[in-house]
């Protein structure tokens, strides 16, 4: 297994995550996966309860799971947010902006080459959660 990255500063949960319907089913989990499809809005009510949720990406072209991000820090989630499965290092300057600040990925990711991409653009063109301002409001205030 590949170890996991990690932009964060806590400890890292060891609690393996628990399905979605097992944790709707139960009150002790601290950690959820949400598969691919599944609906994150499901989990806004229990979010507090929450140290880790781990959203799978199956295929990099699946987009799915930035949606789910996405929705859950807009809905005010503060703990780890983990993507895991086929992600690639060019994808996690996209996932950083969706609010994903821990990686678990099915391959190994060189830390220069993540470092690398993830400093390569310093103007970005849409908002989201991390705050950063779009390119066309620094130009047109």
């Amino acid at each position: 297994m590949v170890e996991a990255i990690r932009f964060r500063d806590d400890d890292v949960h060891e609690e393996p995550a628990v399905s979605l319907d097992a944790f709707l089913d139960q009150s002790n989990a601290t950690a959820v996966r949400i598969e691919a499809g599944e609906d994150a809005r499901l989990l806004i009510p229990l979010l507090e309860r929450l140290a880790l949720i781990e959203i799978d990406f199956p295929v990099f072209g699946d987009g799915r799971g930035y949606s789910a991000a996405q929705i859950l820090r807009e809905a005010g989630y503060k703990g780890e947010l983990r993507a895991s499965g086929d992600v690639l290092v060019d994808q996690i300057a996209y996932m950083r902006r969706c609010g994903f600040d821990a990686f678990a990925p099915d391959a190994p990711i060189d830390p220069k080459v993540m470092d690398k991409a993830l400093e390569l653009y310093d103007a970005v063109y849409q908002g989201t959660t991390d705050n950063r301002a779009p390119i066309w409001k620094l130009r047109h205030g």
